[in-house]
């Protein structure tokens, strides 16, 4: 699942829910937590690994929006397109702060002939600990908006990565691009996924996605639960 809710594994061990599988799902359950520890710390390595062998872009110094919109402003054309390179900028939202600032709005799940699920933020899980469950081969999308507002956010990515009785199972980085403050939030609608099906891809996940820019600036990370079933929740 190349979405910020993860890409899921074609073939894991896993039971189904109810009758003698049952015991087999808290086994599941009970592993992932107690490896999650030990997973956070690779994945934190594996980052920066990443990172150093792409290499961080040089972007010069940082100028704020105000500075930039008032350097050269005798020049006509030279205004003219910096308004165009920065599109509708809310100058309300603008100053002298050199740091951008970026608000995940909404996440939501979208799937064809059904009412979207929308996940709550914060994070909150059920008694169970799964934020949400989907159908096994059924076809979604998932589409989350977001905010910028200060100055320029360059680099924007989410990353998502997912485990299974303990294991990790698939790992995504998705860059979403450059994006100056405006008064509307962006939208993002990720390409349409199908869920893998059968007895070996049912069952619980567990999940980690990150949203963070080219300075590696964290603007939201969720850890979460979510379950493939026969059928929707």
């Amino acid at each position: 699942m190349s979405t910020a809710m993860g890409a899921l594994s074609k073939s894991d061990k896993n039971g189904t829910l109810g009758g003698p599988h049952h015991e087999l799902d808290e086994k599941e359950r009970l592993n992932a937590q107690m490896s999650q520890a030990t997973l956070e710390g690779s994945e934190e390595e594996e980052d920066e690994e990443d990172e150093d062998k792409l290499g961080k872009p040089n972007l010069g110094p940082r100028v704020s929006i105000k500075d930039q919109l008032e350097k050269d402003k005798d020049d006509e054309s030279l205004r003219r397109w910096k308004e165009q390179l920065l599109g509708s900028v809310d100058l309300n939202s603008v100053g002298e702060s050199l740091e951008s600032e970026v608000k995940i709005l909404s996440l939501s799940i979208v799937s064809p002939g059904r009412a979207d699920i929308v996940l709550p933020l914060p994070v909150e899980l059920n008694s169970k600990g799964v934020w949400f469950t989907l159908k096994e081969g059924s076809h979604y999308k998932l589409r989350f908006s977001f905010s910028v507002s200060n100055n320029i956010v360059s680099g924007l990515r989410y990353t998502n990565t997912v485990w299974k009785a303990g294991l990790k199972v698939d790992k995504t980085k998705e860059m979403l691009g450059t994006f100056s403050p405006q008064l509307e939030p962006y939208i993002y609608e990720a390409p349409e996924e199908t869920t893998p099906s059968g007895l070996f891809a049912r069952g619980t996940y567990s999940a980690r996605t990150k949203f963070l820019d080219d300075d590696r600036k964290c603007y939201l990370e969720i850890n979460y639960s979510f379950d493939i079933r026969r059928e929707w929740a």
